[in-house]
């Protein structure tokens, strides 16, 4: 490893630690843009998983840099679980939780009910309820299903909306929202 290397390394080592402990305080920048426009220069997101009982609480992206070990992480977390199985989530929607979450300001983590989904899976969800697409962009690494205990879905709904930079679907009756970086668009109740 070079001392360039080992300096930017050293150099994002320590922003990670102080965003960890100072991200409450992150500023809000009225210079950025699109739906990130409350983000920061720091990305966190924070979420657990009641089927496998992981959690996470990752800084992903510093000073305009996605960090390529961290998204292997989200990566992993957001996998089939049933198939064990990942790809490279998409990062944009990544940045839309993290930006409706930061909008809602709780510190509260994301319950995580679907990520990635293999055909597979898909295809058995499919089976058992109308309400899973075909060509759903789960498969593809493009939507998150989500829930906070302290919002309701009509709030983080409208969180996910705010962004205006992908699908948000309001699902009440299983207490979820699905966000997704495909084309705007809103539906459910």
């Amino acid at each position: 490893m070079s001392d360039t290397s080992s300096a930017l390394m050293t150099r994002r080592a320590l922003l990670g630690a102080f965003a960890a402990t100072t991200l409450s305080a992150a500023p809000v920048y009225s210079k950025a843009f699109g739906f990130l426009k409350g983000a920061g220069d720091v990305r966190r997101i924070k979420m657990y998983s009641g089927r496998t009982g992981e959690k996470i609480d990752m800084i992903y992206w510093i000073e305009g840099e996605y960090i390529k070990e961290a998204l292997k992480e989200v990566n992993y977390f957001m996998r089939d679980w049933r198939q064990n199985s990942a790809i490279n989530m998409d990062t944009r929607t990544i940045d839309i939780m993290a930006a409706s979450h930061n909008l809602m300001g709780v510190g509260e983590p994301y319950m995580l009910l679907s990520g990635y989904r293999s055909p597979k899976t898909n295809a058995m969800l499919r089976s058992r309820s109308r309400g899973v697409a075909k060509n759903s962009l789960h498969m593809k690494g493009q939507a998150a299903d989500l829930r906070l205990s302290s919002r309701s879905v009509g709030q983080i709904s409208r969180a996910a909306s705010s962004c205006s930079a992908g699908g948000v679907g309001r699902y009440s009756s299983s207490n979820f929202v699905h966000m997704d970086c495909g084309p705007v668009r809103v539906w459910g109740r």
